[in-house]
């Protein structure tokens, strides 16, 4: 391992390091007993998924609470819109176009971010403890003002962390902060599922089965991940002739999972929100709804399942764009054995996408709900979903990858150095 693979180890942990002390940062004027009291008592809901997705920051409102998910919001909303406007589209494409591109995600994320801190800072004014006392401490008015900026400070700290590791470390940044908040959450975890055996509320046969299950799903995940469909691809004697000195790619590869863990994330938040919204509410009817859409009952799995198969879809629509593979293929004198170039390629490897995004989809929707239902059969008293272990796996497979190009690139700097 060269030594600049191991500096962008070292910036990518220093800045993970950094995103984990922001956790523990909480926003001015709040009763901190008072919010960790009420998520004792909202562990197995909404809330206690939430504050899992976060690293537990949210139980302790630091200034990091709403996370990264107002930047994705954005980002999913930015993806949304390229793909119904051309003209968006074609700005995503281009190299300045792409930096205008990321400044409008920046201000919709300050927007997003700005809503929802004044949303939670006026929630938190009904929140008391079980002596009384309230969860502000200060005037509301001056609390509303300080708790809005101190999120979106925190917010927008986290965008700028999430950017440098991509620029200057290793993996995605965004995806590596939402890894590192789940993975935080693991040896709280443990220390409870022990405290549950020793207690006697948790049989230790069934941690042994839930074990199982754990490894069991991170295995069909790695399984699946690593699954592609490569359709072969002929180049003209002339097109090899001028390509000698390069690699030129004899397949193209289409995996089995095109859209990635957008399906589960924005499914997640977005059947997350109501449930949260409603849990403020004293109505029977209310609360009732509020039951239905809690991450513990079937309801809110089954409307999970459904639409993460309808995201998987769309989103996969969105990524993989045949039509430019086709023209791409075309333009370097390539062509798929039996399958005339143009709109016939583009036409195949669309079948062929969708074949895959079936299983895909399929896939993605297992992941998310089976976990859960296999450990609610034996009567487990906690929250355990397939999206966070998909979240974990998918990242640290991502990571590894690229830390395999980066030992691989060296190697081939080494050899052309001494002339190989």
């Amino acid at each position: 391992m060269n030594k600049s693979l191991v500096n962008k180890i070292l910036i990518t942990l220093g800045f993970l390091l950094a995103y984990r002390i922001l956790a523990y940062v909480p926003v001015p004027g709040v009763n901190i007993d008072v919010i960790k009291e009420f998520f004792d008592t909202n562990s197995n809901n909404a809330l206690g998924m939430f504050n899992m997705f976060s690293g537990n920051a949210v139980e302790r409102l630091s200034i990091i609470s709403l996370g990264i998910m107002p930047y994705i919001t954005a980002s999913i909303i930015m993806e949304l819109l390229a793909a119904t406007f051309p003209e968006l589209g074609k700005m995503k494409k281009e190299r300045d176009g792409m930096t205008k591109y990321m400044q409008i995600i920046r201000y919709a994320t300050i927007a997003i971010t700005l809503i929802q801190a004044v949303g939670v800072a006026i929630g938190l004014q009904s929140l008391t403890g079980k002596g009384g006392e309230s969860a502000i401490m200060i005037d509301t008015t001056t609390f509303i003002t300080v708790a809005a900026f101190s999120m979106l400070t925190g917010t927008m700290l986290l965008m700028w962390i999430g950017e440098q590791i991509t620029q200057r470390g290793v993996g995605n940044g965004i995806s590596l902060i939402i890894f590192a908040g789940i993975v935080s959450s693991i040896p709280s975890a443990i220390g409870g599922t022990i405290n549950l055996v020793n207690t006697g509320e948790l049989n230790f046969l069934v941690v042994l089965a839930i074990l199982a299950i754990i490894i069991a799903t991170v295995g069909f995940i790695i399984y699946v991940e690593l699954g592609e469909r490569r359709v072969p691809v002929s180049y003209s004697r002339k097109v090899m002739m001028q390509n000698q000195q390069k690699r030129v790619m004899n397949y193209i590869p289409i995996k089995v999972n095109l859209s990635g863990v957008i399906p589960p994330i924005f499914a997640s938040a977005i059947l997350m929100f109501p449930s949260t919204i409603l849990q403020a509410s004293t109505n029977p009817i209310v609360q009732k709804i509020s039951d239905f859409l809690n991450p513990n009952s079937y309801t809110f799995n089954f409307l999970m399942f459904l639409f993460v198969i309808f995201f998987a879809y769309f989103y996969a629509s969105i990524v993989f764009n045949a039509k430019d593979i086709a023209d791409n293929l075309k333009r370097q004198g390539g062509f798929i054995p039996g399958v005339r170039p143009g709109e016939h390629t583009a036409e195949f490897l669309n079948e062929v996408a969708s074949r895959l995004t079936f299983w895909g989809a399929i896939y993605l929707a297992l992941i998310s709900t089976l976990p859960w239902i296999l450990v609610k059969s034996m009567g487990v008293p906690f929250y355990f979903g397939g999206t966070a272990v998909l979240i974990v796996v998918q990242v640290a497979l991502d990571t590894m990858r690229k830390i395999e190009a980066q030992i691989y690139m060296s190697k081939y700097e080494t050899l052309s150095a001494v002339g190989l």
